[in-house]
């Protein structure tokens, strides 16, 4: 086994049953995956923190809070997390209401390598992908921020599709000023194009 795990991402562990949290663990730093275990779900989240990247392997009945719970909790904060319910329960209607709350993946007790494994390496890629998007908001966001408050009405109307005499009528300013605001927007936002600006501003929006 790797001294160092290959994945930067972590896999988030949830189940009272110890001999089952011991087993994933074993497979997956053998597999070299990072690897938390929490034997609740309060436990889980009292560590819980939003920038965390990785996925969750979740059992569904658990003491305390169950993995249906916790999976209402994360949805309540915002978690994009992707979530592994796992059951030794074949409860058809309980995968159903978990999949459409955004469950990712759904697997019963006894589950193997070969099942577990690829799921985990595509909860992980569907994590990254969601981090990075989420990065990408955050940055476009705070060069929009750099605007003034004027720039982001003639930003608005850029957007909208008016043209400079027609943002100047909206905004009651000359054309001369509209151009200086739009290079102003521009330079401020570091790009050279309208379709670049475009996708910087409809970027925050997604």
């Amino acid at each position: 086994m790797s001294s160092q795990p290959l994945h930067a991402e972590t896999v988030f562990v949830v189940d009272d049953d110890e001999a089952v949290r011991d087993s994933l663990r074993w497979l997956l730093e053998a597999n070299n995956y990072n690897v938390q275990c929490f034997a609740s779900a309060e436990a889980f989240l009292e560590s819980y923190q939003a920038a965390q990247v990785g996925c969750l392997i979740l059992d569904v009945r658990m003491q305390g809070m169950s993995g249906l719970e916790l999976q209402e909790k994360l949805l309540a904060l915002g978690s994009t997390l992707p979530i592994i319910f796992v059951t030794g329960h074949g409860d058809v209607g309980m995968a159903v209401s978990t999949m459409k709350k955004g469950a990712s993946d759904f697997i019963e007790k006894p589950f193997n390598e070969a099942e577990l494994l690829p799921l985990v390496q595509s909860m992980l890629e569907r994590a990254r992908d969601q981090s990075s998007e989420a990065a990408v908001h955050r940055a476009s966001a705070e060069r929009l921020a750099k605007l003034t408050a004027r720039e982001q009405q003639v930003l608005e109307r850029i957007i909208a599709g008016r043209l400079n005499k027609q943002i100047a009528d909206d905004l009651g300013i000359s054309i001369k000023t509209v151009e200086a605001h739009r290079a102003n927007i521009m330079e401020k936002l570091n790009v050279n194009t309208v379709a670049d600006l475009l996708r910087l501003a409809l970027s925050t929006k997604a």
